[in-house]
């Protein structure tokens, strides 16, 4: 049986890290609805499935 374990950290960052932070997490959430809405439309449009390669392939 195989276990399974978790830690937990607190992070208490500094203002100037605060705003790093929140302006990487808007760019990855960006990138990241800009391939959702390539994949639902893809889907919704032409009932084609897109993987992961094919997303990569989209952002590159």
């Amino acid at each position: 049986m195989k276990t399974e374990r978790a830690y937990k950290y607190r992070f208490y960052p500094t203002p100037e890290q605060e705003i790093l932070l929140a302006r990487t997490f808007g760019c990855v959430r960006f990138v990241w609805n800009a391939v959702l809405r390539h994949r639902t439309d893809a889907f919704y449009e032409r009932k084609e499935k897109i993987g992961y390669n094919d997303a990569s392939a989209f952002l590159t």
